[in-house]
């Protein structure tokens, strides 16, 4: 009669438990194993050098660009709210005034990349070797007809 009980509690251990995790049977007991580990997630450093709003000048441009600094490296991104018209050659270019006049002169910027949408939010590496402190705006700027669609007065945080 013992041994039936100690069999039918073993057999309903493994039963309840098996949806748990593994079993493990150990001398007639079952017991349960949890079935998740807790992982700890490493965050990245992130701070927010600067930040602006777009605004018009050629072409109706919105949305937020922010300089980031995550683990050492600089970015320039764009919120998911971004949008600017659609064009030939674009780019995005660092200005070293607060505004991007239309039509800018060499000497006064320096381009960041092409343009990867034109529409959302997006990411552009900062080269190590550019000094911030040298350039106070982001501009959405056509090459081809030297048209600045929009920009963005990037002010410290």
């Amino acid at each position: 009669m013992k041994f039936n009980k100690l069999a039918g509690f073993s057999i309903a251990s493994v039963v309840l438990f098996s949806g748990v995790g593994s079993v493990i049977v150990n001398s007639g007991v079952a017991e349960a194993s949890p079935a998740f580990k807790s992982t700890r997630v490493a965050t990245k450093a992130e701070s927010i050098v600067a930040s602006g709003n777009f605004v018009k000048q050629e072409k109706a441009t919105r949305g937020k660009a922010k300089i980031v600094n995550i683990n050492g490296k600089r970015y320039l991104e764009f919120d998911k709210a971004f949008s600017t018209s659609e064009g030939p050659d674009v780019k995005i270019i660092l200005h070293r005034n607060s505004s991007v006049p239309l039509n800018v002169r060499e000497g006064n910027y320096i381009t960041l990349a092409r343009i990867k949408s034109f529409k959302g939010a997006q990411r552009y590496a900062i080269p190590e070797n550019v000094n911030l402190a040298n350039y106070k705006s982001v501009g959405i700027w056509c090459e081809e007809f030297n048209a600045t669609f929009g920009y963005a007065s990037l002010q410290n945080v």
